[in-house]
């Protein structure tokens, strides 16, 4: 698992209510899906072990620095120690026991956000392809193919880009294939990325939480995949399931 944490684009209400965007070194939100708590606490956990790694090996190796220098007036070489076998025994233990507390953290939690065993709300199929997103919800036959948006920066051409809706307080499904080359589904706000691989079919679930909202430009592709690959985004809007209905009827109705 990838774990693709940064900070991305939120907001706090429905269209055309303002965009809140994420600053600092540290993700904050941790309510927009079932998974977002999960994937932030196994990040911060496992920088947090690094960092203490790190000043333990940096402290150890200027201890070193010091007291072993050669002070002035010695001569040769200093005292040549060939084996220590309390300190190897240390020094491979310890490791061990690191990798096997991060291994068990990172299995708990892939089982977790990769689990399949309770029937969605929503499936959704998730097709890339250079360089756009198709956004196919099945079980309500609506399609949306998306063309890929020139992102200029020029107000409102954001809406040129393909949309996800989802409901809030719902479990939905993704199924994620490419039509042509690698690509890589990453929802910054969601905390979550899952590569897309031709030919090799990939799939996830996550809770929508109880925030209605528009992600403008949010979900883009994690993994370089050609020319436009810079413009390969999505917007996400979550929307309250009488909303969400009530737009499925509506492209039912178009696209009959």
């Amino acid at each position: 698992m990838a774990l693709v944490v940064s900070a991305g684009l939120l907001v706090s209400g429905c269209a055309g209510a303002a965009v809140r965007v994420e600053r600092g070194w540290l993700p904050t939100d941790r309510n927009t899906t079932n998974q977002t708590s999960r994937i932030m606490t196994m990040w911060n956990g496992s920088w947090i072990a690094a960092l203490a790694v790190g000043v333990l090996v940096w402290g150890l190796t200027l201890w070193c620095v010091v007291a072993y220098r050669r002070r002035r007036g010695e001569q040769g070489l200093p005292l040549q120690v060939r084996y220590n076998l309390p300190l190897e025994i240390l020094y491979t233990v310890v490791p061990l026991i690191m990798v096997a507390v991060l291994f068990y953290f990172t299995a708990r939690d892939q089982v977790a956000i990769a689990a399949t065993n309770v029937k969605p709300d929503v499936t959704i199929d998730v097709v890339a392809k250079q360089w756009s997103w198709d956004f196919n919800y099945v079980n309500e036959n609506v399609y949306d193919g998306g063309v890929m948006a020139e992102l200029t920066g020029a107000p409102g051409v954001e809406r040129e880009a393909p949309t996800l809706y989802l409901p809030v307080n719902q479990r939905v499904q993704f199924n994620l294939t490419s039509r042509d080359v690698i690509h890589s589904f990453w929802i910054p706000a969601f905390r979550f990325k899952r590569d897309m691989i031709p030919g090799t079919p990939g799939s996830f679930r996550v809770d929508v939480a109880d925030v209605a909202g528009y992600y403008p430009n949010s979900g883009v592709c994690a993994e370089f995949c050609g020319l436009d690959h810079s413009s390969m985004r999505f917007s996400v809007r979550i929307l309250p399931p009488d909303e969400f209905e009530q737009w499925l009827i509506d492209e039912q109705e178009a696209q009959s």
